[in-house]
C-alpha cells in the first residue's frame, strides 16, 4: 500500500534527522493517512487509527497555536468512538451501517449552523490570540460537520471534507506546518476516490434514501 510505505519513510526520516519535521508530526502524517484510506475503504480499522491520530494531532496543534484545532481534536476523539459504534451496531436491527445519503432536514441544519458556530468561534479565538482565527474557525465547523455525516455513513461527507481541506493547505503552509499542509493535500486526492467509491457502492446496492 503507498500510504503505508510513505507514512513509514516520513516517520524514518523523522527518526533519523533526514528531515526537520517533528515526531509528532511525523506520527500525525502516518495515521491520519492510512485512516482516511481506511475510511475510503470502508473499513472499521479507521475508528482506531483515527483516534490516535486525534492525540497527536491535539498536540502538534496546540504548538502551533491553532487553538480550534486543538480542541477540536477532543471532539473528533469522541465522535470517533461514537462513530466506531455506530459503524458497527448502527444499521437495521443493530447490524453494520451501510452508506445513505445526507436527509434535508441535516443539510437544512448544517447550512444554518456553519455560519453561525464559525462566527461564534471566530469571536472566541480572537479574544484568545488565535493565529488564525477566521478560518481556524471555519475549518473546525466544516470538519465537524464531515465528521458527524461520516458517523452516520452519509455520502455527501466527502463533499464538507473536500471543503475543508481546500482551505486547510495553504493555511497550514502559513502556519509553518508543511508536512500537515502535505497531509490534507493527499487528504484532499483521497475524498475524491472515496467519494467516488462510496458513489459506486451506493449505486450498486440501489439505495434512494
Amino acid at each position: 500500500m503507498v500510504m503505508t510505505l510513505a507514512s513509514l519513510l516520513v516517520l524514518a526520516a523523522s527518526y533519523l534527522g533526514w528531515w526537520s519535521i517533528s515526531v509528532t508530526e511525523a506520527w500525525g502524517f502516518a495515521t491520519g493517512g492510512v485512516c482516511v484510506w481506511l475510511v475510503v475503504r470502508e473499513h472499521l480499522w479507521n475508528w482506531p487509527i483515527g483516534l490516535a491520530n486525534n492525540v497527536f494531532f491535539f498536540v502538534l496543534f496546540f504548538q502551533g497555536r491553532l487553538y480550534a484545532d486543538t480542541g477540536l481534536q477532543v471532539v473528533y476523539f469522541a465522535l470517533g468512538a461514537y462513530g466506531w459504534l455506530n459503524w458497527l451496531h448502527g444499521g437495521a436491527n443493530r447490524e453494520r451501517l451501510t452508506i445513505s445519503r445526507t436527509t434535508r432536514g441535516e443539510w437544512l441544519a448544517l447550512l444554518l449552523a456553519i455560519p453561525l458556530f464559525t462566527y461564534g468561534l471566530r469571536e472566541v479565538l480572537l479574544a484568545l490570540n488565535g493565529a488564525a482565527p477566521f478560518w481556524d474557525s471555519l475549518t473546525t465547523v466544516l470538519s465537524l460537520a464531515a465528521q458527524y455525516l461520516l458517523c452516520r455513513k452519509r455520502l455527501e461527507n466527502w463533499v464538507v471534507w473536500i471543503a475543508a481541506d481546500l482551505i486547510y493547505v495553504p493555511l497550514y503552509l502559513a502556519r509553518g506546518l508543511p508536512l500537515t499542509a502535505v497531509l490534507y493535500a493527499v487528504f484532499l486526492g483521497m475524498c475524491l476516490i472515496g467519494m467516488r467509491e462510496w458513489w459506486r457502492s451506493w449505486s450498486a446496492a440501489g439505495r434512494q434514501t
